[in-house]
């Protein structure tokens, strides 16, 4: 896997990368992740910069290193500094699911004059289409549309990294979202990639991400196949 020479070091990369997979059921809770000369090569950096990234993972009380026994996963649930919610994707890895993330595609876009994403965006915009697949099967699609003065976003590696994540190494953070909840039909090329009959009624979840100023960074509409997995949010009291 070829990472970016131009952004966060590389071992805070590779540690995010295996911090993705252990969220997302790749490497499941309890099992050993592979080992560091597997790692090494897979992303061709040296043994120091893998080891160093297995060492914050530690710290941060996702791995445990047994002498011998290889590296564990002993947590597979991010912590939130705002409040004690999961999400959604944690919640079904917890249920021993497996969730993989596959980028879809990217590009510049015209916005047709009157649509949402024109009135929100104006002329151009970024879009990125990804499909979240659920034990092997395509179970939710997002289409995100962000901001044109993030058409330099470097989308490499978008199947393993978190894209909130790889806004942060453009030195963007988000201060507020803003979910919206709704029953509709999705556009039909969305039903095709679900999988789903023509007019069948999808649970959309459409979000609004501003960063810390205030301006709105991103638009995105989600259409998950709830007839796979209901819709969950489990919260710790």
């Amino acid at each position: 896997m070829k990472l970016s020479r131009n952004q966060r070091p590389l071992y805070v990369q590779i540690m995010n990368i295996i911090k993705e997979r252990i969220l997302h059921g790749v490497y499941p809770l309890g099992s050993n992740i592979p080992s560091e000369p597997q790692l090494e090569e897979e992303f061709n950096v040296s043994k120091i910069t893998v080891r160093n990234a297995i060492i914050e993972l530690v710290q941060e009380g996702y791995l445990e290193k047994s002498s011998g026994k290889g590296t564990k996963v002993i947590r597979n649930t991010s912590v939130s500094k705002l409040s004690k919610w999961k999400r959604f994707t944690e919640v079904l890895v917890e249920e021993g699911h497996q969730i993989r993330k596959r980028l879809i595609q990217a590009h510049i876009m015209t916005n047709d004059g009157g649509s949402r994403v024109h009135q929100l965006f104006g002329e151009h915009c970024l879009c990125i289409e990804r499909m979240y697949d659920l034990d092997g099967q395509p179970y939710i699609h997002y289409t995100h549309y962000f901001t044109n003065r993030l058409a330099s976003l470097d989308l490499s590696n978008l199947d393993s990294q978190s894209l909130y994540e790889r806004l942060e190494e453009h030195s963007i953070s988000l201060g507020k979202y803003r979910d919206e909840f709704a029953v509709a039909p999705a556009p039909r090329a969305v039903q095709e990639a679900l999988l789903v009959e023509d007019g069948a009624l999808l649970l959309k979840r459409s979000r609004f991400s501003y960063d810390e100023s205030g301006e709105l960074i991103e638009y995105s509409e989600g259409y998950y196949n709830t007839a796979m997995h209901s819709y969950v949010v489990n919260y710790d009291i």
